[in-house]
């Protein structure tokens, strides 16, 4: 049977939609739609038949046209945006009818009088993209008006959009200086804000009793706190955050009025004996979601749960936007000191491999050519220096301890107050084996920072390697609560199976070296313990494949003199632990002497 042929065509699509629909439809819903339809009947009807188009459909606030001619679908865009800026001179800004425009050029089904296919959904995506009054337009677009046009384009390059395969290039429209009306995005005229900066809004509270809204605003005060610890942030003070307490906000309007990259948000709602807390964190640019997550727990503790969310957040949303300002970053050509930098950070947060370790170096040095002062480039630099040199990877250990120990120490000169060039010099000094030292410099970082999870976890396995396994486990578990989503997991997992080693209890520690195992099978040092505890439970052959696979993925586990070399125990009683424990599971799984 034949197959019915499809009717496509080029055309010139524009998206619009109104800002803020859903709270002016709350302030006044009759007045609202009668105003938009008014709108409608007397501009959008008038300037679409002006310039030879047609209204495909409405939908709510949104609006999608077609055109023919790219440059009359443009002027009509700009003509709407004029008038609407006409209309609003003398409207209270928490009431006007606001609309962003988006413009495509591409080719479109049509079936019924509607149109269907990406050149739609580009033209939507891109309408996304526009600020309050703005015009966001495809490079498809820019090429067929840049010079018919008396407008200027502005470059907001390669956008990732959703359910479209490839990056969209975007460019913003400004008309020229003898308009009183400027239809571009206001952070385009404005210094860009800085990556890691944020605004934490006032909680929500959903519920009808007040003990939560002073839990809510107590986790805003404390989180607003926890996030200007993180280095190279930017955090709006709690006092201008709660002048936005109890009033409708537009993301991208508080980004610009703010000069933030980020916004968080987030409500507490009371579920019978449960407290549930929402929150999400959005970019300004765009206003879309980076990240989402929800917190449950019993009104019997608000304490404990306020402890549990606040730290929780602050450790994930430090990883959140790292990761999403370092792949802003590495979109742009030229990159600057502060786009590697953060670049660095985001690969140093990734699984400790060798590719990993050798890509946040690179990003590092590059960072600090650029800017020999940074100290964040150099406490950075310093951290992939020792991280190799304790995962086994470095080429030059004694060399890499000796530099990343130079570069920190400067750091710690000039930034006294950073808690991670504390937990930096904690592992400089670890990995020479000087544990008691490096505990100092651990518990410095968390006096800074009491989120600092690194140092948290870190703090947890001096104690093992001073003798202390009991004390050891509390530490690393809460390092695991804080951060759930923490690419050292599985590091941290093979330390509780270390402890619990160390104090005899074999299946706790098989169960806590397995979970690490399943986050991460490549840690040759999980593969290495599980080989001694399946050895002191008899289980022979796993205990002689696991051997196997450890020595597959270091050659430098080799015999137990190569291991007790490499160790970082030197303590005597953590040694008699050791002894007692893993090297005598080590013998039973066939690890040779020497």
């Amino acid at each position: 049977m034949a197959r019915e042929r499809v009717h496509r065509q080029l055309a010139a699509i524009v998206a619009a939609d109104v800002v803020g629909y859903s709270r002016l439809m709350g302030i006044d819903e009759e007045g609202t739609l009668s105003r938009l339809k008014t709108l409608r009947q007397e501009l959008i009807d008038v300037k679409a038949a002006e310039f030879h188009g047609r209204i495909v459909k409405t939908a709510g606030d949104g609006i999608l046209m077609e055109f023919g001619s790219v440059v009359d679908a443009v002027r009509c865009a700009v003509d709407i945006q004029r008038g609407m800026a006409e209309r609003n001179a003398g409207v209270a800004p928490d009431r006007r009818i606001e609309f962003r425009i988006g413009i495509n050029l591409g080719d479109v089904i049509v079936e019924d009088g509607d149109i269907f296919g990406d050149g739609v959904n580009v033209a939507a995506r891109l309408e996304n993209l526009a600020e309050s009054g703005g015009i966001c337009v495809s490079r498809s677009v820019r090429d067929h008006i840049r010079d018919r046009l008396s407008l200027t384009l502005v470059d907001l390059g390669d956008q990732v959009v959703k359910n479209i395969a490839r990056p969209v290039r975007v460019f913003g429209v400004q008309l020229i200086a003898d308009s009183a009306v400027q239809l571009s995005r206001p952070a385009n005229n404005a210094p860009a804000p800085a990556p890691l900066s944020v605004v934490v809004l006032p909680f929500a509270n959903l519920s009808n009793d007040p003990e939560q809204e002073y839990f809510a605003d107590g986790i805003v005060e404390d989180l607003t706190t926890d996030l200007s610890r993180i280095e190279g942030s930017f955090v709006i003070a709690r006092n201008t955050a709660f002048t936005y307490k109890g009033r409708p906000v537009d993301a991208r309007q508080v980004g610009a009025e703010l000069g933030v990259h980020y916004l968080l948000e987030g409500s507490v709602r009371r579920l019978g004996g449960r407290v549930r807390v929402n929150v999400q964190l959005i970019d300004t640019r765009t206003g879309g979601h980076v990240w989402a997550d929800r917190f449950d727990g019993t009104v019997d503790d608000l304490f404990a749960l306020h402890e549990a969310v606040t730290s929780n957040l602050a450790t994930t949303l430090k990883l959140s936007m790292i990761e999403a300002a370092a792949h802003d970053a590495a979109r742009r050509d030229h990159p600057d000191a502060i786009d590697l930098l953060l670049r660095g950070r985001a690969a140093a947060l990734r699984s400790r491999t060798k590719a990993n370790i050798a890509e946040a170096r690179t990003y590092f040095e590059r960072a600090l050519a650029l800017a020999p002062a940074s100290a964040e480039a150099a406490i950075g630099l310093a951290e992939t220096l020792v991280v190799g040199v304790l995962s086994l990877v470095s080429d030059e250990r004694v060399a890499d301890l000796a530099r990343a120990d130079e570069l920190v120490s400067k750091a710690i000169a000039t930034s006294p107050g950073s808690a991670w060039a504390h937990h930096v010099k904690g592992e400089i000094l670890r990995a020479a084996h000087r544990g008691a030292e490096a505990a100092s410099h651990y518990e410095m970082a968390v006096s800074l920072d009491r989120n600092h999870v690194p140092a948290i976890a870190n703090l947890g396995f001096s104690r093992i390697l001073s003798g202390e396994p009991a004390e050891a486990i509390p530490l690393l578990e809460q390092a695991i609560r804080s951060s759930p989503r923490d690419p050292m997991m599985a590091i941290w997992y093979s330390r509780v199976g270390l402890a619990e080693m160390h104090l005899e209890r074999f299946d706790r520690a098989l169960a806590a070296l397995q979970k690490s195992h399943s986050v991460n099978p490549g840690l040759p040092w999980v593969h290495f313990y599980m080989a001694a505890v399946r050895g002191l439970l008899g289980e022979t052959e796993k205990a002689g494949a696991d051997l196997a696979q450890a020595q597959r993925l270091s050659g430098e586990l080799t015999s137990i003199a190569r291991y007790k070399s490499i160790s970082q125990i030197t303590h005597p009683k953590a040694q008699a632990l050791r002894e007692n424990t893993v090297i005598r599971g080590l013998r039973l799984a066939g690890l040779p002497e020497a």
